[in-house]
């Protein structure tokens, strides 16, 4: 379920625009195909993951123009004709996907959308707004779970999100492998885990900070964390939290932890885990937070850094250092006949056709590092050899190899075909996924280039294709 409403406005001005070029031409009902796909991963890393399938498949599902949008164009003096057919409109196309959560490469076709001319063109920007940082923020919060271990991972991120993004950042970040987040609305909406501790103004509020720990316990004695940098970590913050602690078991009740957001995080855990052992509170976790990533994360526990529970905000929910998920929706065919978009930059270069993905294994059963690109409609037998997209000559013998398709029927006549999967299920697909990956896609520093080629078959056609527009 989406976080906000959608209907027909949320476009772009030139997919409406162009779409009335096409009614007004009768070209609006033109059989065509689009593919999404991306170019760069992000973080310069080896791997993305795909994320927001679901939502786009809502979106999709319910998309419609309301009165109030239709009133909007009016005003913008477009056809009063093509304006009653968009009052009529309803998204009727077919969508094929890879699975929500599945470990992605540049260039790979993740995504094909097949209907109308018009309307598998008026839904490209909101697949790409939902897909694109969905991806972003699911990528980034795999990359932290690789390194935390079973450690706790949360969002922390919704007051650093750019507006409502944050909803969507939360539900990204369970994919990639976060077990909850500080977001109420996002945990709502999606059943997620909703976590959190205090703020520096609730202990400011008191008298005093061990009053503040008091007060808090009192109130919430299951899942208790004190936040101890409001004065002094060491000489107030964890000696009250041990009293506040102390006196919970007395009442029966156990804190989880303590919470450090500043300073000195690895040398900070350290002293304070040595404290509350020798006071007897080996149970109490330590939290801690403060612009953490990946990198952060992993110096930390190369420290030895006693800490369980990470609590990741601004460069989560903001897909650090990238900002933004480079994939792109592009047209493939247009009435049975391929096409594709030309570049002086050959990795710009589009497909054409309507093309399957095939995921090479390895005979241990782990992602051989190759992704093979072929035509829909190969048949079943082993691609045997695949061709470099950009290096002419250069090949690989993958025909000894399974191949496993991943572009599956997702969406029929504008309905969805399966019911939802529930976040924690498309969470350990991924984690599944990912674990089929060799280390050496996953390291951030120099990681191995997951190779992505083409069919025989398709390499012909695409420079049939483009032989055939360059003659323009």
């Amino acid at each position: 379920m989406l976080s906000f409403s959608v209907s027909g406005s949320y476009t772009d001005l030139y997919e409406i625009t162009m779409g009335e070029v096409a009614f007004l031409q009768n070209r609006q009902e033109l059989p065509v195909i689009f593919d999404y796909f991306f170019r760069t991963v992000p973080a310069k890393g080896g791997y993305a993951v795909f994320a927001g399938l679901q939502d786009v498949l809502d979106a999709l599902a319910g998309l419609q123009f309301t009165s109030e949008d239709i009133a909007f164009l009016r005003d913008r003096h477009f056809d009063a004709a093509y304006l009653d057919y968009l009052q009529r409109f309803k998204f009727r196309g077919r969508v094929y996907a890879v699975r929500e959560g599945e470990v992605i490469f540049p260039h790979c076709p993740v995504l094909r959308v097949e209907g109308s001319l018009f309307e598998t063109q008026l839904v490209e920007t909101l697949l790409l707004n939902l897909v694109n940082f969905q991806s972003l923020v699911a990528t980034k919060a795999s990359r932290m779970r690789q390194v935390a271990g079973e450690r706790i991972l949360s969002d922390f991120g919704f007051r650093r999100a750019h507006g409502p993004g944050g909803i969507l950042a939360a539900r990204a970040a369970v994919i990639g492998g976060f077990q909850s987040t500080s977001n109420v609305y996002a945990a709502e909406l999606y059943g997620l885990e909703a976590s959190g501790t205090m703020a520096h103004a609730f202990i400011e509020s008191y008298g005093s900070e061990l009053e503040a720990f008091r007060a808090f316990s009192a109130s919430r004695p299951q899942g208790c964390v004190f936040l101890l940098d409001t004065y002094d970590t060491l000489k107030s913050g964890v000696p009250n939290a041990i009293t506040a602690a102390k006196e919970m078991e007395l009442r029966g009740h156990r804190a989880l932890g303590i919470r450090l957001d500043s300073g000195d995080l690895a040398y900070l855990a350290s002293q304070a885990r040595r404290m509350l052992d020798e006071a007897g509170l080996p149970y109490m976790k330590i939290a801690a937070s403060n612009q953490l990533d990946e990198l952060v994360i992993r110096s930390l526990l190369e420290q030895e850094a006693p800490i369980d529970i990470f609590g990741v905000g601004t460069k989560l929910v903001t897909g650090h250092p990238d900002a933004a998920f480079d994939g792109v929706y592009k047209m493939a065919l247009v009435a049975s006949r391929p096409t594709m978009k030309l570049s002086e930059t050959p990795s710009k270069g589009t497909l054409p056709g309507i093309k399957q993905v095939r995921r090479v294994f390895d005979k241990d059963g782990r992602f051989f590092g190759a992704d093979v690109i072929l035509l829909e409609g190969q048949g079943g037998a082993p691609v045997p050899m695949m061709y470099h997209p950009f290096q002419p000559g250069k090949s690989l013998d993958i025909g000894h190899l399974r191949q496993e398709p991943l572009l599956q029927l997702v969406m029929e006549e504008g309905e969805p075909l399966h019911p939802t999967y529930p976040l924690s299920e498309v969470a350990a697909y991924c984690a599944s996924r990912l674990s089929l990956l060799p280390a050496e896609y996953k390291r951030f520093e120099n990681p191995h280039r997951y190779k992505v080629g083409l069919s025989k078959r398709l390499l012909q056609l695409r420079d049939e294709t483009r032989e055939r527009y360059n003659h323009f």
